[in-house]
């Protein structure tokens, strides 16, 4: 029991490019979809503690590419400096992490370039 506790504590506190790690290495090696392993994280106990303070910076999450999946890869490229290959792996590991402590004007101005190519978007 111990043992589960020290690894849930461990789960909780990955930070958010480990948990895209986690989510890649599920899928790869143990076949498990990347959706049901973040649904598990971000049920932590840090989201409510973060809620209650003004947040200054922000992390745009890319969670679906939509139907126009080469128009959002182009803007993932083009928004991040990446190369196709780069922005497109990223597009198809969605739910993921586009760009992390943005200020709020600079995440908004993300966010709409993104939805503008057809993406599905929030801001964390």
């Amino acid at each position: 029991m111990a043992d589960l506790k020290a690894f849930a504590e461990q789960l909780v506190n990955l930070t958010v490019k480990e948990v895209n790690e986690l989510a890649t290495i599920l899928k790869e090696e143990y076949g498990i979809e990347p959706a049901a392993a973040a649904v598990a994280v971000a049920a932590g106990p840090a989201a409510g503690a973060a809620a209650a303070e003004e947040k200054t910076s922000f992390d745009v999450v890319l969670k679906s590419a939509g139907s126009a999946k080469l128009q959002v890869v182009k803007a993932v490229k083009e928004a991040c400096g990446l190369g196709l290959k780069e922005a497109k792996d990223l597009v198809d590991g969605a739910p993921s992490t586009v760009k992390e402590g943005l200020a709020k004007d600079e995440a908004e101005s993300l966010k709409k370039t993104l939805e503008e190519a057809g993406a599905e978007v929030e801001l964390k």
